[in-house]
């Protein structure tokens, strides 16, 4: 689901406007942990596709309070009053009326459904974990994925004709 909506907003960018690092700050919950395979697997995948470096920070346990996202979700939660949330159609339009820091968020349906239990055999990850680069002493904490080169480029840098 993450990466399907980084693909999305990756087509927002003008080919000479996108970045060549994307940092990820995320709170290394179960869904988007660096030891998620499929999480991993996928990220790999777009740093290949799209040549872009993506380095994934997380904050340490218990420190929700510096995640801009956490402080995302209780603007959402005063906004909403304590009122139930009983219909998709309630809770879109009560996410797309509220703002934060004065700015009010594109909000829309998913429709995709997500299958869940999807994992890379212990042999695929370890397979990827060679493309990662971890921090020592953080090796949770701190993760970056570079793209591979492109066979055309490899072939150039290595002194092979193409």
């Amino acid at each position: 689901f993450m990466v399907d909506r980084l693909e999305e907003l990756w087509k927002t960018f003008a080919p000479e406007g996108r970045p060549h690092t994307l940092v990820i700050n995320a709170d290394n919950g179960p869904e988007n942990s660096s030891r998620r395979t499929q999480w991993m697997k996928r990220l790999t995948e777009f740093s290949d596709t799209h040549q872009i470096r993506i380095r994934l920070a997380y904050y340490p346990p218990y420190h929700s309070k510096y995640n801009p996202v956490e402080r995302l979700w209780g603007v959402l939660e005063n906004h909403w009053r304590g009122e139930l949330l009983d219909s998709v159609e309630k809770t879109l339009g009560l996410a797309r009326s509220m703002a934060y820091k004065g700015i009010h968020p594109v909000v829309r349906k998913v429709k995709k459904s997500y299958k869940t239990g999807v994992s890379l055999s212990k042999q695929a990850m370890r397979e990827l974990e060679k493309r990662f680069d971890r921090k020592p002493d953080l090796e949770s904490g701190f993760v970056t994925i570079n793209p591979t080169l492109p066979a055309m480029e490899s072939e150039a840098k290595a002194g092979r004709p193409q």
